[in-house]
């Protein structure tokens, strides 16, 4: 969003506050008791009739029913007990929670171009990402009285669950069916920008890096607290429910921790995972390649390593028959391959090189060395299972394989662009940083204050709304509140998914993954710490359920294939009805709540 568009909603903002203060203070409050008096009737209480004044005392008094009231939010909110009313309500307030996440959004991303990823990557833009659920959910717990807020809670669960629930679900297959390309035959990988093939339910599909799969890994594993706290209910104890709640606090604060470590250090240890990748691609091409040149098979009948003709190769190979072969000489055999599929710096690929095979650190290679660094490599390819290598035609059979293997290792990784805009070594320069700062800043303030201001009356306006509709608040944050402070997320994942490139599907999934894993554990740590202080009843048996029934199956899907068809998206898809129908079968049909 552009400056003139924020500018413009914050206008809008200033202008619902403007309405909102001059409303009416109440629709429906308490009548005080009213005293009614006769026609021309004197406060005194005397009647005046043809000039004579007779006294009557008056002591008929005629109360107003007592209507149901509201409790004004701030003391100058607008309140209502009518449907309609608090439907307006919910609207305005959902809109102002949805202005809050893109200012926090918008200035997170301003922040990220200044100071680089790293601390502002793996902290700050994690938590203030999850900050608008964070506050709905901290507010509902801190309402009034214990048992207000034991019955305004619900609503904090409603939007934890929901939140999760919609981001696994609804978006998830969003950005499957948006961002489908046709899938290879060969490597079952989704060609970048080819979508040929319609909706072929098998045909077509989403393909991700592998650390796509650790973030959903993680994700998964992220549903921890919500067991623990589960574990007195599951056990019958009514005992140790307090005890339960504080150790769920503690390990969900020490789960957040270790997460923003993680993506503090995921650049670092992606290049390094990256970098080993490429070595081994090199590796499997400089056999390749050896195999094709070879004067003979480069086993024997036993399956071993051919000495006698690893030694040829290495007569070949040295151009100048001086016995050893140099750093110059290992350069010409590298670019001679001609590595198609990747990009890498030949002079690194060298010295790696030339560090497997040297042993002596002289910096040159003689025979032995060249014969022993082949067997090592030989040993390696056979140890990736791509076959048995029998001697023979199989032997390129096996090499093939492994070189396949590294290369789609390689692509999984995802491409090196991703690990250069990760680090906080590749930062390029910004015009005017000072005022994109201030700009940043701004931004950030005015979407932690209007989430701040606001989440309060919108609980509010979904408990009044559950009070008049007689729908369980749950089911109304469950599926309303979700739409406010996750709206501005999900279009911009299903844009960037619509890019039709590993990387974008990559960065689109790992984002969605890392908000869930928020909500499990920073969003949590507030729902369990309102719990534990306030000493308010952990009663949420069916929502956790349904929490760990989405994350796990999503997770463990997720974990185990890097390639999703459009078939999938119909899986997520169905988890949403089936999600809240099993809340409502649980609670209202076996009594869990």
């Amino acid at each position: 969003m552009g400056l003139r568009g924020h500018w413009g909603g914050l206008l809008v903002m200033v202008a619902v506050v403007v309405v909102v203060a001059t409303s009416p203070t109440c629709v429906h409050c308490s009548r005080n008791t009213i005293s009614l008096y006769g026609y021309g009737s004197d406060p005194s209480g005397g009647i005046w009739d043809d000039g004579v004044q007779h006294y009557h005392k008056t002591t008929t008094v005629v109360r107003a029913e007592v209507e149901g009231s509201c409790e004004q939010t701030y003391g100058f909110m607008p309140c209502t007990k009518t449907t309609l009313g608090n439907l307006f309500l919910i609207l305005v307030y959902g809109y102002l929670m949805f202005l809050a996440a893109t200012y926090l959004s918008s200035g997170s991303e301003l922040l990220l171009e200044i100071l680089g990823p790293g601390i502002v990557g793996g902290l700050f833009l994690p938590a203030l990402g999850a900050l608008p659920d964070a506050m709905l959910i901290l507010v509902s717990g801190l309402s009034g009285s214990k048992e207000t807020a034991q019955s305004q809670v619900s609503v904090g669960m409603g939007l934890l669950a929901g939140s999760t629930v919609m981001l696994l679900t609804v978006i998830w297959g969003s950005c499957v069916v948006v961002g489908k390309c046709d899938i290879g035959e060969s490597d079952n990988v989704a060609i970048d920008g080819n979508n040929t093939k319609g909706f072929s339910l098998t045909g077509t599909g989403v393909s991700t890096d592998v650390w796509t799969c650790y973030a959903a890994i993680i994700m998964a594993i992220s549903v921890l607290p919500f067991i623990v706290v589960q574990l007195p209910q599951i056990l019958h104890s009514t005992s140790g429910r307090h005890l339960a709640v504080l150790i769920a606090l503690i390990i969900s604060l020490s789960m957040l921790i270790s997460y923003c470590l993680y993506q503090v250090f995921q650049p670092w240890i992606q290049r390094r995972r990256l970098a080993y990748a490429k070595h081994k691609h090199v590796i499997s091409g400089i056999l390749k390649h050896l195999k094709q040149r070879a004067l003979g098979r480069l086993l024997n009948d036993d399956g071993e390593p051919n000495t006698d003709v690893i030694r040829k190769l290495f007569e070949v190979i040295d151009e100048n028959k001086d016995g050893y072969l140099s750093a110059t000489e290992l350069k010409a055999l590298i670019i001679g391959i001609q590595f198609e599929e990747i990009d890498f710096d030949r002079d690194d690929a060298v010295a790696k090189v030339m560090k497997d095979f040297d042993t002596s650190s002289d910096e040159q290679v003689n025979a032995t060395e060249f014969v022993e660094g082949i067997k090592r490599w030989l040993n390696e390819a056979k140890r990736a299972g791509a076959g048995y290598p029998d001697a023979g035609p199989r032997t390129m059979k096996f090499i093939n394989d492994f070189h396949a293997q590294t290369r789609l290792e390689h692509t999984l990784l995802g491409p090196e662009e991703r690990t250069e805009e990760q680090s906080d070594e590749t930062v390029e320069a910004v015009e005017n940083p000072r005022w994109i700062t201030i700009k940043a800043v701004l931004m950030l303030l005015v979407g932690t204050l209007i989430a701040a201001a606001f989440a309060d009356p919108l609980v509010d306006a979904v408990d009044n709304f559950s009070d008049a509709t007689r729908i369980p608040t749950f089911f109304i944050s469950f599926i309303a509140l979700p739409l406010a402070t996750n709206s501005s997320e999900a279009v911009s994942a299903i844009i960037f998914a619509s890019r039709k490139k590993l990387r974008t599907a990559s960065l689109t999934f790992s984002e969605l993954y890392g908000a869930v894993t928020m909500n499990n554990v920073l969003c949590l740590s507030v729902f369990l710490a309102l719990v534990y202080v306030r000493g308010l009843t952990w009663d949420f048996s069916s929502e956790v359920l349904v929490i760990c029934i989405v994350c796990i199956v999503m997770g463990a899907f997720a974990s185990l294939r890097t390639t999703f068809p459009l078939w999938t998206s119909f899986i997520a898809y169905l988890l949403y009805p089936f999600s809240l129908a099993l809340v409502y079968v649980l609670d209202y049909v076996f009594g869990w709540s």
